[in-house]
């Protein structure tokens, strides 16, 4: 009979919760990203999604590249995100440093020409040992370049060159100079401040519809919401962090 009753109480639980829908920012043109369940609006505040490139704009070849959004607000039945960083997948990331490889690791904190304050960690792959003071050069140079990119570029700009591989293309050219680096990926980056205003589309409406467009040439290629409201296990689309 107990038994029963508490089955009732956690059926009755879920049917009074609300759907939301998760939308990607402006940044990402607003998309549809996700739903999460929660009896409040005002728990879902907080609530981080995950979805890959390829969720968003259809381009297979992007599917290694996940975005992270966080929801700030609610309007209806509609959640609002902003952008707070990116990772690729640990699979990706495993098949780029296999045996014999090289991979150091620096990261870099800059601002944005729109106010941003945002950290780049990029991973180097080389064919042969790289010594500390290749190494201490490497991590000038990236350091460098990603500061005077951040005086020039807003967080729109270099999300997208993130995403296209022109940010790895031209970190890599840079480094040339002190050792031909067989590849960099910009294995993660996180948005540390925000500026003010929100950052515009980093892609037009064609580009979204036609995922070949946001194909780089090859040779470009080098606040928590409470515990109890979590979203449940059978809508992984959104998760407290």
């Amino acid at each position: 009979m107990a038994a029963k009753a508490a089955a009732r109480k956690v059926k009755d639980k879920w049917k009074a919760k609300e759907w939301y829908k998760i939308h990607a920012p402006k940044m990402f043109n607003e998309a549809e990203i996700g739903d999460t369940p929660s009896a409040e609006p005002e728990y879902v505040i907080g609530r981080t999604v995950e979805v890959t490139v390829q969720d968003i704009t259809g381009d297979f070849s992007k599917m290694h590249i996940k975005l992270k959004f966080k929801v700030t607000d609610i309007d209806g039945s509609d959640a609002k995100t902003v952008f707070v960083g990116h990772d690729l997948t640990s699979d990706y990331v495993r098949r780029l440093t296999r045996r014999r490889k090289t991979k150091t690791d620096h990261v870099v904190d800059f601002y944005t020409k729109d106010g941003f304050k945002y950290r780049i960690k990029t991973m180097s792959i080389a064919d042969r040992r790289i010594q500390s003071s290749q190494e201490e050069g490497m991590r000038a140079i990236l350091t460098q370049t990603l500061n005077d990119m951040g005086k020039e570029k807003t967080l729109s700009e270099i999300v997208k060159a993130i995403v296209s591989g022109d940010l790895a293309r031209d970190l890599a050219k840079a480094c040339h100079v002190i050792i031909p680096i067989k590849r960099i990926e910009v294995r993660k980056s996180e948005v540390l401040e925000f500026g003010e205003g929100e950052p515009e589309p980093i892609f037009t409406a064609e580009e979204m519809a036609k995922p070949e467009a946001l194909v780089a040439p090859a040779e470009n290629v080098a606040e928590d919401a409470p515990a109890e409201e979590a979203p449940a296990e059978d809508a992984p689309a959104a998760e407290s962090e």
